[in-house]
C-alpha cells in the first residue's frame, strides 16, 4: 500500500541519518534508533524464542552491541538487516543454550490447511469462544508448537521470520543470507514436515 511504503521509506532515511549523527559524536540519536526498531526486533526474538524474558534480554544485548558498533558500521546491508542478524544470532545461542538446559521453546507459526496451500495463523485462543472450541484450538496451538521444535534450525528461524514477522521473501534471504529460492523451498519443507507431524499426530490420537 503507498501509505504504508511511504512510511517505510521515511524510516530508512530517517535511519540513515541518525546514523550519520550518531557517528558525529551525537550519541543521544541511537535513543531514536532503539525507539524505531525495538518493536520489530522484539517480534523477532519472541518468535523464535517465545519467552518475554528472554526476548527482552536478547534485544537488550544486541542494542549494547550494535553501540559499541556502530561507528564502524559501513552500511553494506540496511540497519534494519545488521540489527536483525545479531538478534537472529544471538536468540540462536539463546535457544540453544535452553535446549541444553532442558527447557522447551514454543513460538506461533502457519500451517498449511488444505492442497492449496492456503495458509493461516494459529493463534491465541479467543475468550469469546465457547470453552470446548477453545481447548481444541489451545490444543491445536500446542501441537503445532510442539512440531516446530522439531524442525532443522534454518527451517524454523525461516517459518518465524515469514509467519510471525510477516517478512517478504526478499528481506528473509537478506536476514538469513539466502537465495529467495531457498526460503520459498525452506517454507515449503516446514509446512510439509508440519502437516505430517500433525497428521501423525491425529491418527495416533485416534481410538
Amino acid at each position: 500500500m503507498p501509505v504504508v511504503a511511504d512510511k517505510e521509506i521515511e524510516i530508512v532515511r530517517e535511519t540513515a541519518e541518525l546514523v550519520q549523527s550518531f557517528k558525529a559524536g551525537d550519541k543521544a540519536a541511537f535513543d531514536r534508533l532503539v525507539t524505531l526498531y525495538a518493536p520489530k526486533l522484539y517480534r523477532t526474538a519472541y518468535g523464535l524464542l517465545n519467552s518475554k524474558q528472554d526476548a527482552e534480554e536478547v534485544v537488550q544485548d544486541a542494542f549494547v552491541r550494535a553501540f559499541r558498533a556502530l561507528d564502524g558500521f559501513r552500511g553494506d546491508s540496511s540497519f534494519e538487516t545488521w540489527m536483525q542478524r545479531i538478534v537472529i544470532n544471538l536468540s540462536r545461542n539463546k535457544f540453544h543454550w535452553n535446549r541444553r538446559r532442558g527447557e522447551g521453546l514454543m513460538t506461533s507459526i502457519s500451517e498449511t490447511v488444505d492442497e492449496t496451500g492456503e495458509e493461516r495463523i494459529i493463534a491465541l485462543p479467543d475468550e469469546r469462544e465457547r470453552p470446548d472450541t477453545r481447548l481444541e484450538n489451545e490444543e491445536l496451538e500446542k501441537n503445532v508448537l510442539r512440531g516446530l521444535q522439531a524442525l532443522p534450525e534454518s527451517l524454523r528461524e525461516t517459518m518465524i521470520l515469514r509467519h510471525v514477522n510477516d517478512m517478504p521473501y526478499e528481506k528473509i534471504a537478506e536476514q538469513l543470507e539466502c537465495k529467495i529460492g531457498t526460503v520459498k523451498s525452506r517454507l515449503a519443507r516446514g509446512r510439509e514436515l508440519l502437516k505430517s507431524y500433525l497428521v501423525a499426530l491425529d491418527h495416533s490420537a485416534r481410538p
